[in-house]
């Protein structure tokens, strides 16, 4: 059992794939998976884990499928592949009861489709820096938030966007990660490192840009486009999201007129100047906010 005050690290062997995984806190106390975005690790985390543990929570931040230690397939980086691997994970960790969901970036947007498809698994739900997926099918046509995620479609092109993320050690990684923060000197190199190690693999960065494929080809679909915008269900966990203002990815544009997708008024707390990246630039301001969300660590689920 970890201790409240660290982070250890730990496989996890699901039935679709094997997970590797860093928990802080008490091994009985109430489940928070943290779940990180692009292009990232369960360590952009690593501050967040032990403020939870310390509270009580067992935090649990994976590699998502594809990342870091977590098994890297060839195919299931649809979104609903990616939710199914989060839901068998909260079965596996706390069988039976539901778990606190967070996500940042990427994690958010699966977070959102756990909680919204998934509801059985999921007590509260909190999201930092990405908008409900039906708010950005809507949205992301519009002119400055088009141009902000010029890179979605970039990422389309086959080969090239791995090449570039992997060439020399996957360098252009940490210096994206850089541009996207307020203060960069939170994201030291050495911090980094296991960011470009990472991607400087080919087949890492395309299993990270395949989520973006397999997202944006899905929107362009009737059928991908009509569940998003039509057939997505209304979330019924408590939810907070989590917004810091500086992000050079999604506007703020992106965080309101959320009631039609909630069964209960969402929370939207904002982090004036934080960068996309806040779980790595503010650690500090992020965990409050998520304990703030969640309460005490009372084991009886809050829902």
């Amino acid at each position: 059992m970890a201790s409240p005050q660290t982070s250890t690290s730990r496989s996890i062997p699901l039935n679709s794939l094997r997970m590797q995984a860093l928990e802080a806190g008490p091994s009985g106390g109430p489940l928070v998976v943290l779940l990180h975005g692009f292009p990232e690790l369960s360590e952009s985390w690593r501050d967040v884990l032990p403020v939870l543990g310390a509270a009580g929570y067992h935090a649990v931040a994976p590699d998502l499928r594809g990342y870091g230690g977590t098994d890297r397939p060839r195919s299931g980086y649809d979104t609903d592949t990616l939710a199914g691997d989060i839901v068998e994970l909260i079965r596996y960790l706390q069988p039976g009861r539901p778990a606190h969901v967070v996500g940042h970036d990427w994690g958010g947007g699966i977070a959102y489709h756990v909680a919204a498809w998934h509801p059985d698994v999921v007590d509260r739900l909190a999201v930092v820096n990405c908008p409900h997926p039906a708010v950005m099918a809507k949205r992301i046509w519009w002119p400055p938030q088009l141009a902000r995620s010029w890179y979605m479609f970039f990422f389309q092109l086959p080969v090239l966007p791995e090449r570039l993320l992997s060439a020399r050690g996957g360098a252009l990684v940490p210096q994206l990660i850089r541009r996207a923060m307020v203060d960069p000197s939170r994201a030291s190199d050495e911090r980094l490192a296991p960011y470009a190690a990472h991607f400087a693999h080919p087949d890492a960065a395309r299993a990270a840009v395949d989520y973006y494929r397999q997202a944006v080809r899905g929107l362009f679909t009737p059928k991908g486009a009509r569940r998003m915008l039509r057939e997505y269900p209304r979330i019924r966990a408590p939810f907070r999201l989590v917004w810091a203002e500086e992000d050079v990815a999604l506007g703020r544009e992106l965080t309101v007129d959320l009631e039609p997708y909630f069964e209960r008024p969402p929370d939207v707390r904002y982090l004036p100047g934080v960068g996309h990246f806040a779980p790595l630039e503010a650690p500090a301001q992020v965990a409050s906010l998520l304990l703030e969300h969640l309460g005490s660590a009372d084991p009886t689920p809050t829902r």
